[in-house]
């Protein structure tokens, strides 16, 4: 109960001009509603589709618990959570490479390109990792070797085997696919921006000023949720197909 009381206690201490608190609450509400979305939202669909939409709602119920950790976090000290941030990344990110693997599964993916996005994913957020909260002086080098594994992931869905196999499942699975490719691509490129909005280098006179975080929380918001609408449909299209 104190413990309880002493959480009430630092929500009331954020100010109505701040926005990055805003964006931790927001975030963390928008997550939980998605989990519930998707959880019970898994009879709805072909049985064989169940597992993505589970992974979707496991994205989001993950990032929800840490944004309820984070705008805690924000409130009490007003600085960047950045630890609890790359723990939610380090297990929704490889999460969300998997998606790619599960829908791509009826058109015969392997394993190993899962384990391939995983380990790239990692590798891109490790490198983040230093580049914010290890060395910062060299944080423009960390964020170009993370930027160089992102791009490695955009080619391989986009250009690599993750296309060819799409292509050959063809119809719903082909669009799912290229709407993610599209989120990672686009939306993924947000956090780059929320990355030099925060680090120090040569890029300061471009983006200083900006909120890392609130670019952070939006990219968090669009990604995660986007992710999950994005499987969700490619289910409930699928389904329906397979019915008429």
């Amino acid at each position: 109960m104190e413990k309880l009381t002493a959480s009430f206690s630092l929500v009331g201490k954020i100010a109505t001009d701040d926005y990055v608190g805003f964006t931790f609450f927001v975030g963390c509400m928008a997550m939980m509603a998605a989990s519930a979305f998707f959880f019970l939202s898994m009879n709805s669909y072909d049985r064989k589709w169940r597992t993505s939409i589970l992974v979707s709602g496991l994205i989001t119920f993950i990032a929800a618990v840490h944004y309820w950790y984070m705008r805690d976090y924000w409130a009490a000290n007003a600085e960047s959570p950045t630890f609890f941030r790359y723990v939610d990344w380090i297990l929704t990110v490889p999460l969300m490479c998997v998606e790619f693997f599960l829908i791509l599964k009826v058109a015969g993916a392997k394993k190993a390109l899962m384990w391939k996005l995983i380990i790239l994913s990692v590798i891109m957020l490790v490198f983040g990792y230093f580049g914010e909260a290890v060395d910062r002086d060299n944080a423009w080098l960390w964020g170009l070797l993370s930027g160089a594994a992102y791009f490695v992931i955009v080619y391989e869905i986009w250009l690599g085997s993750a296309k060819k196999l799409a292509e050959s499942a063809g119809g719903a699975v082909l669009s799912a696919h290229k709407m993610l490719c599209w989120f990672v691509l686009v939306g993924w490129a947000i956090y780059p921006v929320g990355y030099m909005a925060g680090t120090p280098g040569w890029y300061e006179g471009i983006f200083g000023g900006i909120s890392m975080d609130v670019i952070y929380n939006i990219g968090d918001a669009i990604n995660k949720i986007g992710f999950g609408l994005v499987v969700y449909n490619l289910a409930v299209t699928a389904t329906a197909k397979a019915e008429a």
